[in-house]
């Protein structure tokens, strides 16, 4: 699963979840519009690789995370 959600504060972030043993959690710098982050999204979950291929579009993109430690 990869999808974005309100964080505490109204941060927007991505969570990806594999199902079995990982979830991630990164929040989106405030400059980054979310038409944008949406797209990048929707392109990494058509990949094999969802990870490496979300990093890419966020680079691509110029859209900055911060990973949440939990």
């Amino acid at each position: 699963m990869l999808g974005l959600r309100r964080g505490q504060g109204g941060a927007v972030e991505i969570v990806y979840d594999d199902g079995v043993r990982r979830r991630q959690v990164w929040r989106v710098r405030p400059d980054a519009a979310e038409a944008p982050l949406r797209e990048a999204l929707r392109n990494a979950v058509r990949q094999t690789r969802v990870l490496p291929a979300l990093y890419a579009e966020l680079r691509k993109r110029s859209i900055s995370i911060d990973a949440v430690v939990a």
